[in-house]
């Protein structure tokens, strides 16, 4: 990867809507060779997918959360299976499997507390293998970034 392929990802990053030919043009390529490279980079993996960001609270998924959960049994069949629970779930954002006293990292976006209620009783509560969990709101976002530094 080179300072063009870095400069293109930035590019990306910020905003991936723009045109090629505006993208070739900021990094000083023609189009066809900025295709190119885009190309290169989604075939490489580096680029894994294109998406567009949501605003939670305009969608109606107006309360997030981060759970932290330690399972019961350890080992990697039982965190697989908690995991192919979780990801499942609409609600679950992102998941997490970490090191520490917390096997599981869970990131949440609801629209209420009743559907973190219903969330809890499938997760978190029975059969899950789940010893314990602990949540935290989200009351204020100070930083939110997609980006990684290049």
């Amino acid at each position: 990867m080179d300072r063009i392929d870095r400069k293109l990802l930035n590019l990306l990053q910020r905003d991936a809507s723009r045109t090629n030919v505006d993208i070739a043009e900021e990094v000083g390529l023609s189009p066809s060779s900025c295709l190119r490279r885009v190309r290169r980079l989604r075939k490489a993996g580096i680029i894994e997918r294109v998406v567009a960001i949501l605003n939670p609270a305009r969608t109606g998924r107006v309360l997030q959360a981060l759970v932290t959960v330690e399972l019961r049994l350890h080992g990697e069949q039982h965190m697989r299976r908690f995991l192919d629970l979780a990801i499942v779930e609409d609600a679950v954002s992102q998941a997490y499997a970490v090191t520490g006293e917390t096997d599981v990292v869970l990131m949440l976006s609801l629209r209420d507390m009743e559907e973190f209620d219903a969330l809890c009783d499938r997760l978190f509560r029975d059969q899950t293998n789940v010893a314990r969990f602990f949540t935290m709101i989200v009351i204020r976002t100070a930083k939110k970034e997609t980006a990684i530094p290049l």
